[in-house]
């Protein structure tokens, strides 16, 4: 290529991969996803490293775990987590590449100094279709090739509530009035398709009408900004990264190293189309998001990163395993969890496992728990619900026979050996990572 790409990287709210056409539901309207995940490698194995927004988002920008980084958590209010002075964040690198780099939407980092967009678009709230508009006067000029951060508040849950026989309903931020230019698309909870890791009740159902309602609106506000990419004739030479920051905000989702948290959509549109319409095997991480784009604008990183660049994706670049890393939510949930995924297992180790799991605020008060919990209910879908409130030292699944991780093996004696492989490659991990929860192993 004689030029260096535009690059593009969307980052939603809490979309589980669950809602996307191209990943197999019917049900949710999500054709210019779909449409991009034809231009696209669609990836099968996609993983962020750790289920909670602003922690995600620190590591999407720096190639870093955010136990390594210092975002352990939440960074906005009294939570106050942020980077450690000195780490060279992604605009930054591509702000000396020759790059314009701008930012639109939730930001969700701290320190803003150390994420040095060099122009800040106005957001506009849920309205992604608005929200991408706003972007146009940015991609139309010309004079360098530019990179642009947008990310949606969509489809995260909302302070808007409304009663549904005495339960809080959430919005999902859909407005009570379509937005100007825009017209929502609403779903009945007979329409939706309840995920294993749900109970299938009313509250349930339609709280989920809700999020799939949130979802049409931020696959509107994508296409519109696909569409000014083709406007201005820079679709075909842009890279484009769609991924979300965790899995959805649920039980058993959002917060939790189990695969509705963090196994995600990822769609990587190269220029030309090249690969496009292939889908990927591999197992690729958000740590892996930095390297990638600097890979494409031709740039070295700044120092050594923890992720490595999914460029390539033919079975030769197929690695053994993925590292997940969570601490914090907000910063009264604290539950440190280190996770190791190959393609058939994943481990777990809760490091707080004494502890009751903790739940972070948006979804206890959801109606989905307030119903499990008032109903004194045995399960949370498949899941039992003291399985989920109270975790073992260790977790190990075969995922190739237990997909919905039900059955933890760490216990059984047959595989007593695969438990000490994967603490030692935990413990390896966490010393090249500088995770200083890895003290735990020898005090605790």
């Amino acid at each position: 290529m004689s030029k260096l790409p535009n690059i593009v990287l969307l980052v939603a709210d809490d979309h589980g991969r669950e809602t996307m056409g191209c990943y197999g539901n019917p049900q949710a309207r999500t054709p210019h996803l779909d449409s991009l995940s034809a231009d696209s490698v669609t990836f099968s194995n996609a993983f962020c490293t750790s289920a909670s927004c602003a922690a995600s988002r620190s590591v999407i920008l720096t190639g870093l775990y955010n136990h390594a980084n210092g975002t352990y958590g939440h960074t906005h209010a009294q939570h106050h987590f942020s980077l450690f002075q000195g780490i060279t964040t992604l605009p930054a690198c591509l702000n000396l590449a020759g790059y314009r780099t701008g930012r639109i939407g939730k930001t969700h980092y701290a320190p803003l100094e150390q994420y040095p967009f060099q122009v800040n678009l106005p957001g506009a709230n849920r309205d992604d279709v608005a929200m991408s508009e706003n972007c146009r006067g940015f991609i139309a000029e010309s004079s360098s090739p530019f990179f642009l951060y947008w990310c949606s508040l969509n489809p995260h849950r909302s302070a808007e509530h409304h009663l549904h026989e005495g339960l809080k309903i959430n919005h999902f931020g859909n407005p009570a009035q379509d937005f100007p230019g825009d017209r929502e698309s609403r779903f009945t909870p007979a329409e939706i398709a309840v995920p294993p890791f749900l109970n299938d009740d009313l509250p349930t159902r339609l709280e989920l009408a809700q999020y799939y309602q949130s979802i049409a609106r931020l696959d509107r506000g994508i296409g519109r900004l696909l569409a000014i990419l083709r406007q201005y004739d820079k679709y075909e030479d842009t890279v484009i990264i769609y991924v979300s920051d965790n899995g959805a905000a649920f039980p058993c989702a959002k917060t939790t190293l189990y695969e509705p948290g963090i196994r995600l959509p990822c769609l990587l549109k190269k220029p030309g189309q090249v690969d496009a319409g292939s889908r990927c095997e591999n197992l690729i991480s958000w740590v892996d998001i930095m390297p990638t784009l600097l890979d494409f604008a031709a740039t070295a990183p700044p120092g050594e990163l923890h992720g490595h660049s999914f460029r390539d994706t033919s079975p030769a670049a197929a690695r053994a395993e993925v590292f997940a890393s969570h601490t914090f939510h907000e910063v009264t949930n604290y539950y440190p969890m280190r996770a190791i995924r190959t393609s058939r297992y994943k481990f777990i180790w809760n490091i707080a496992h004494p502890l009751t799991y903790s739940f972070a605020s948006d979804l206890w008060n959801s109606a989905v728990w307030q119903q499990a919990r008032n109903a004194r209910s045995q399960h949370l879908g498949k899941r039992s619900l003291e399985d989920y409130l109270h975790h073992p030292r260790f977790e190990l699944f075969d995922l190739e026979v237990d997909p919905d991780e039900l059955h933890n093996l760490a216990e059984e004696p047959e595989y007593q050996k695969m438990i000490h492989e994967f603490c030692s490659k935990m413990q390896d991990f966490q010393q090249r990572t500088n995770d200083p929860w890895r003290h735990k192993w020898e005090y605790e």
